[in-house]
């Protein structure tokens, strides 16, 4: 939640429109807010939970990211940084702690190690990984005796290679062919990992929304024709093509807005077409062989 200049009416009214909509999982990290721990805190700070709340709503935070450019999944990273969070939330578990984004220089041993504490202790309940490869999840999971329950990765209509590169294997010619996660779909689907899309909305790698860009026109007379049909803002239609793909994917909302939260929401419950479905992935500029 990137909650920092919020007031506490503001991250309220957020949160509530969340619940309203159904959605129970907060997505943090110690990162989110310009410096270390600052929006984990303004959430504690505005929500005040009881403990009967703090029962109701899953909590997931990451850590691994080191400002300006680093990382670090070090044993004593790992273990300060949850403890920062847990500190700044208020609360004494971690419903979930994702590594945020591959460390080049990771010892898995002391990955494990981090794990094994935080686990015995109380304070880390379920474990994964963000933006990883499978390769990067095997190293892992040949020390980590948890089970890798979720691996966020970008995703939207546009920036969609994890699904796309599949559509056009064999394609030789076809830059959407070439394979540049090692299938990581496949590979969460048949491990048993949830697959969290970021920036669901996102043209690209923050290059701005393409929901009502004119950069993508045909993709928008699609999804706001479709929108007219289930009788729903666009926004909804962007979170459906996502929701509809049989690896169950959660959706990430990025946004601060409670309206654009709210119109998300309902995407969950379109059923869209396998055309329709189609359709929006081959306006959006990818190969439907």
């Amino acid at each position: 939640m990137r909650i920092a200049e919020k007031s506490d009416d503001e991250i309220r009214t957020l949160v509530g429109a969340a619940r309203d909509a159904g959605i129970t999982m907060i997505d943090h990290a110690d990162i989110y807010g310009g410096a270390m721990h600052v929006c984990e805190r303004r959430y504690a700070e505005a929500m005040r939970l009881t403990p009967a709340d703090r029962a109701e709503v899953v909590i997931q935070s990451k850590c691994g990211i080191v400002p300006p450019d680093g990382f670090d999944f070090s044993y004593e990273h790992i273990v300060r940084q949850v403890e920062g969070s847990l500190a700044a939330l208020g609360t004494d578990h971690l419903d979930v702690l994702l590594l945020h984004r591959p460390d080049a220089l990771v010892e898995p041993e002391e990955v494990a190690r981090a794990f094994d504490e935080l686990e015995a202790a109380g304070k880390v309940r379920a474990f994964g990984v963000s933006n990883q490869t499978p390769g990067q999840i095997d190293l892992l999971k040949k020390f980590v005796r948890q089970p890798i329950v979720a691996n966020q990765l970008q995703l939207s209509i546009t920036h969609s290679s994890i699904i796309a590169r599949g559509v056009a294997a064999n394609m030789q010619a076809e830059d959407q062919s070439i394979d540049r996660d090692g299938g990581i779909l496949d590979y969460c689907r048949l491990h048993d990992i949830t697959v969290q899309a970021w920036s669901p909305f996102q043209a690209g790698f923050f290059t701005g929304v393409f929901l009502g860009s004119p950069d993508h026109p045909e993709l928008n007379a699609v999804i706001d024709r479709l929108a007219a049909k289930y009788e729903v803002p666009p926004i909804a239609i962007a979170t459906a093509w996502i929701t509809r793909h049989p690896a169950q994917m959660q959706v990430v909302l990025g946004t601060t807005s409670p309206a654009r939260v709210t119109g998300a929401a309902q995407g969950s419950d379109i059923p869209l077409t396998r055309p329709e479905w189609y359709e929006l992935f081959r306006t959006a500029g990818h190969i439907v062989p």
